[in-house]
């Protein structure tokens, strides 16, 4: 990615985290929405336009600048052997996910029986992957991307996988905030790559929707898991009975 979208990306991620829309972004600059989404699509923005928008957030432009340097200092994914130490103690995993999760210290000690003397010490072996930089007062800086992944068929993703299998796909599905839906049919090339784009889409609308609810209490914020799968896929009951026509 060039240094000037990835700075544009930065402005935008800072709006997003401040709530502001384009339309706010129109109205500090004196512009119509139109305008200010082709702004943002062509990347060509002056610098008195970027002060313009960084005062709506109440940044200074090197503010905006000191965000971007740290963004590219983030990590997108953990070595295997990382990974390996995170699943090997599962208080150490369960602090780096609420870290992940924008958890502070006395969120994490609060919420789990984690003891402040455990959670310094997990907290500085999560300074030592790199993961977070555990600052004076046990305040916590997020090393990680927002698109940072588990490691694909890794250690972690292995673990939830199991998770997964064996405790959520097991509940009845029938309380008030649960949801369980199955949908079967034929579908074509085109019609599925419109649901694999929606699944992407909802995917990210469930990671911005985490991001805007940062601002809540804890108490008022619950652990929601959701599970989305789609593939070409045939009922083994019905395979013997699938003959070549």
């Amino acid at each position: 990615m060039d240094q000037t979208r990835a700075l544009i990306k930065t402005l935008k991620q800072a709006l997003k985290e401040s709530s502001y829309t384009y339309a706010d972004v129109a109205k500090q600059l004196d512009m119509s929405e139109a305008n200010v989404k082709r702004l943002f699509a062509t990347q060509r923005f002056t610098l008195q336009r970027l002060e313009q928008i960084c005062k709506l957030v109440q940044m200074e432009l090197s503010d905006l600048f000191e965000l971007y340097n740290a963004s590219r200092l983030r990590i997108f994914s953990l070595s295997l052997e990382q990974e390996k130490q995170l699943v090997s103690d599962t208080k150490l995993l369960l602090v780096a996910v609420s870290v992940r999760n924008h958890l502070s210290f006395e969120d994490i000690i609060t919420h789990y029986q984690i003891s402040e003397t455990e959670c310094i010490h997990y907290l500085a072996q999560l300074d030592h992957l790199k993961i977070i930089d555990l600052l004076p007062g046990n305040r916590i800086k997020l090393l990680i991307n927002e698109n940072f992944n588990w490691l694909p068929h890794g250690p972690i993703e292995i673990f939830f996988q199991q998770q997964i299998q064996n405790q959520f796909l097991k509940a009845n599905f029938n309380k008030e905030q649960d949801c369980r839906l199955f949908q079967f049919a034929l579908l074509g090339d085109a019609s599925t790559q419109i649901m694999l784009n929606k699944i992407r889409g909802l995917a990210q609308e469930f990671t911005e929707l985490h991001r805007q609810d940062l601002k809540l209490p804890l108490n008022k914020r619950y652990n929601q898991g959701l599970l989305i799968a789609m593939r070409p896929w045939d009922l083994d009951v019905f395979k013997p009975l699938m003959g070549n026509k």
